[in-house]
């Protein structure tokens, strides 16, 4: 009797995506619109750009009480915002 290799498909499709070379745009384009879901619709009002450039997730907003709140809570976000996505993907916030 032979040994069976069972694998989770989650794990192989990454795998696949990786060789590939697509995972990281994905989970990049994942983490943004996650942005209003981790945040929440109040914090989402007041952004006007959200992109990713060189593992810092950069955020425009309108408001700079807020700004600097969440500027005092910018590792808890990054941590948030990897779990969303399940990978490390983004190491800092930069908010403009």
């Amino acid at each position: 009797m032979f040994k069976r290799d069972v694998q989770n498909i989650k794990d192989l499709i990454l795998r696949n995506l990786r060789v590939q070379g697509l995972e990281m745009p994905l989970l990049q384009k994942r983490l943004v619109e996650g942005w209003t879901t981790v945040t929440g619709d109040l914090v989402a009002r007041y952004t006007t750009n959200v992109f990713i450039r060189n593992q810092t997730l950069f955020v425009y907003m309108n408001n700079s009480a807020l700004r600097a709140e969440l500027s005092m809570h910018r590792q808890e976000l990054v941590k948030r915002l990897n779990d969303h996505v399940g990978a490390q993907v983004i190491t800092d916030i930069s908010f403009k």
